[in-house]
């Protein structure tokens, strides 16, 4: 199958630091090529693969230190436009900007909604466009959506096999890493850690528009013995980080529509305490690779819960449910699925035509 990923200029693919979405598309890419289907990467121009690259800016633009990358955005859907007969698929991972572009290509464009869905400023575009094939990376994120939503599959995130390595032993700290945002909750994290008693190592950005909540919220509460804060690490400190800890703290407070950390810190054998909430039900089995929490009083005594849990059992439920090759296959199977969609189509229009 000829392939188009249409990846987000906002990073490298793979990211040189924080970015979800990029190193999503860099292992499906990977082993999309691997599985010997041919594959074209439009992405900026420090990204790395084996597919061929098109690149579409010199560098990500975060690093950059581009701050609106719409123009951008639109100059490299020009391009994948022009090519647009070259693929059997085009696959879009830059939520919405492509629609009014490839309205009439609809029958070989799939677009996988990486972000929350429940903010009403983006819902016209997701109603004008209702036909528009969409996928979704949890069952959690559909629910804000439009009912005429064109859904085609589920799609769950799954890890590079290069990406954290097994690691045996854990350790004696519990881990949040990420962005530090109101929705991630990095003070629940820190009461945790305080009230268990555990160290806490915090391995986060903090964006520019997180900057204020960081200074004024969470600044004051790093001045104790148990916390200590990294700041934003690269990809191959994070599989460190995530190994030697006790266990990853994801108390996240909004609807997450799926979190890679979690999948991450699985693959290195490390158990998960999160909140209920967005897609953790679907990503974390409670006793087998984490503990699901609903309160503070839940989250401190699921410390102590999930130490106790084999890593080594932590590390196969990743390896039945999360692998890039899975998500891969997954991906293929929607994109068949489409493609015989249209087939049926022609077919039903030319027999009412006969």
């Amino acid at each position: 199958m000829r392939i188009a990923q249409v990846a987000p200029l906002a990073e490298a693919v793979p990211p040189k630091l924080y970015g979800g979405t990029e190193r999503v598309v860099s292992w499906l890419t990977e082993e999309l090529v691997r599985q010997g289907h041919t594959v074209t990467l439009f992405a900026s121009g420090d990204s790395e693969t084996t597919a061929n690259l098109v690149a579409c800016s010199p560098q990500g633009l975060r690093l950059a230190g581009q701050r609106d990358h719409t123009a951008s955005h639109l100059v490299m859907l020009d391009r994948v436009r022009r090519r647009a007969g070259e693929f059997d698929i085009i696959h879009f991972h830059i939520d919405l900007l492509q629609y009014p572009l490839f309205q009439d290509l609809a029958h070989k464009c799939v677009t996988t909604l990486h972000g929350r869905l429940d903010l009403p400023d983006f819902h016209p575009a997701y109603e004008a466009f209702g036909y528009m094939p969409l996928i979704s990376i949890s069952d959690s994120q559909r629910a804000p959506m439009p009912p005429q939503s064109n859904w085609l599959a589920t799609v769950h995130h799954g890890l590079g096999p290069d990406c954290c390595s097994f690691q045996a032993g854990g350790g004696e700290y519990l881990a949040f890493l990420g962005r530090i945002s109101v929705e991630k909750r990095p003070d629940r994290a820190i009461e945790i850690a305080k009230r268990a008693g555990m160290p806490l190592k915090i391995a986060a950005k903090v964006d520019k528009a997180d900057q204020g909540y960081f200074n004024e919220e969470i600044r004051p509460l790093l001045d104790h013995p148990l916390i200590e804060f990294i700041g934003e690490i690269d990809e191959s400190q994070k599989c460190a980080f995530l190994g030697n800890a006790c266990a990853l703290l994801f108390p996240i407070d909004w609807p997450e529509p799926f979190g890679l950390v979690m999948i991450e810190a699985m693959a290195a054998g490390t158990p998960v305490i999160a909140w209920r909430n967005g897609s953790v039900p679907e990503v974390i089995e409670d006793g087998v690779s984490g503990a699901i929490v609903e309160s503070m009083e839940d989250a401190v005594a699921a410390v102590k819960r999930v130490s106790a849990l084999p890593r080594e059992l932590v590390r196969r439920a990743f390896e039945r449910r999360f692998t890039a090759t899975r998500m891969a296959a997954d991906y293929v199977s929607a994109y068949e699925a489409l493609l015989a969609r249209n087939i049926s189509s022609q077919r039903l229009r030319l027999v009412a035509a006969e």
